[in-house]
């Protein structure tokens, strides 16, 4: 079968925020989505084009319009959360986004009435009813078909980076896990996610979507929920790798940092440069790694099996980027990076307010709420 990509801008922008409702009182979850939904539907019906349901009630996800930066995309974001605290504020209903809310039970909470969501549920049943996570899509505009393999196989390379940053789900069911993004191996366990096949050609691709198509493992494209996946019908690379992000700040340097390696490896191929890559065995350990120790993994970095702290090749590629970031009008954003690696990331801050509190998580839900009011991270206090 063939598989149009959609004509996009290179480099254009979009990103998809998943949120938490929660309750002002106890830091619960809240299952108000549709309540939500209801009050900000356009006065023709139909869907807000910026506001979106997803699986869970408890959830509501703010999308951009295509924009040309980073800080473009934060105003519209921006716009989006302020519209549904007009609704949930009254309710006594807070926005909060992490990987996962830290002490709330799966099994108490409700899904959505629409039918790709029964679907999904009644196919994948206990591990699908588990998916109380919340992640961050973005997507970068490619305009060249050929280009969209090469370069999500050069993200892989940096898979690790991106988790580790995003990082914020170390707690599931009220436990700590041990680990930096529990959400990232929850996620896996579904059927298509995960890390991509690494296709080095489109018809590749073509081939699969039809073996999944006649095999129903699928019904649509959109049912592959790799961690990097084409988006045909928006002519974009989308970046599926991070947990959900606490603040816009730290949302908005991560996005910057994508927006800088897609453009950064779209230029190589202009230039004729092979690009990185990674055996997928190499892929397949760092992603544990980073969703294990998160800004204290040691990555393998290349084909060659060289490795190196998570941080300390940060900054060293920080540097690289920032020609492109001034070209992409996101230097500001980019910088945000370095303040991520000296401060640490959402894991580390909710592991420190859980020890503070003698390990009670309803403070961690707190800080959470008051980071996404915030706009920014905001540090435990010694």
């Amino acid at each position: 079968m063939e598989i149009p990509f959609a004509a996009s801008e290179r480099s254009t922008l979009g990103i998809e925020w998943e949120l938490a409702l929660v309750d002002q009182d106890s830091g619960d979850l809240r299952q108000v989505a549709q309540t939500v939904l209801d009050a900000v539907e356009p006065p023709g019906g139909g869907e807000h084009p910026t506001i979106r349901q997803e699986l869970l009630l408890n959830t509501v996800e703010v999308v951009t319009g295509v924009c040309r930066t980073v800080r473009e995309a934060g105003e519209d974001l921006q716009r989006s959360i302020e519209r549904i605290r007009g609704v949930t504020d009254p309710l006594r209903v807070e926005l909060m986004c992490a990987g996962t809310h830290p002490f709330a039970h799966w099994g108490h909470q409700k899904v959505t009435d629409k039918e790709r969501y029964a679907t999904l549920i009644d196919r994948t049943q206990w591990w699908g009813r588990q998916m109380l996570i919340y992640g961050v899509h973005v997507h970068v505009g490619i305009e060249d078909r050929d280009k969209v393999l090469p370069i999500s196989r050069a993200l892989l390379t940096y898979f690790g980076h991106l988790q580790a940053l995003s990082a914020s789900s170390p707690f599931w069911g009220g436990k700590d896990t041990g680990y930096a993004s529990n959400r990232a191996l929850m996620f896996q366990q579904l059927p298509t996610a995960g890390l991509p096949f690494q296709f080095e050609q489109w018809p590749q691709l073509e081939g699969y979507v039809d073996d999944m198509l006649k095999t129903g493992v699928i019904d649509v494209f959109d049912e592959i929920r790799w961690d990097i996946r084409p988006s045909p019908k928006f002519g974009t690379l989308e970046v599926r790798v991070c947990d959900g992000i606490p603040s816009l700040q730290e949302l908005l340097s991560v996005s910057a940092l994508i927006h800088c390696l897609v453009e950064h490896f779209s230029r190589e191929l202009d230039a004729g440069r092979e690009l990185p890559h990674l055996p997928p065995w190499f892929a397949q350990e760092n992603k544990w790694r980073a969703a294990r120790y998160g800004m204290e993994a040691i990555l393998i970095l290349d084909h060659t099996a060289e490795e190196e702290l998570v941080t300390t090749h940060l900054e060293r590629v920080l540097p690289m980027l920032e020609p492109v970031a001034a070209d992409l009008g996101c230097s500001e954003e980019l910088a945000g990076i370095a303040r991520m690696v000296t401060d640490g990331a959402s894991y580390e801050r909710q592991r420190a307010v859980a020890a503070r509190n003698q390990g009670d998580l309803g403070p961690v839900v707190a800080s959470l709420v008051e980071e996404m009011r915030a706009g920014r991270p905001v540090l435990p206090q010694s």
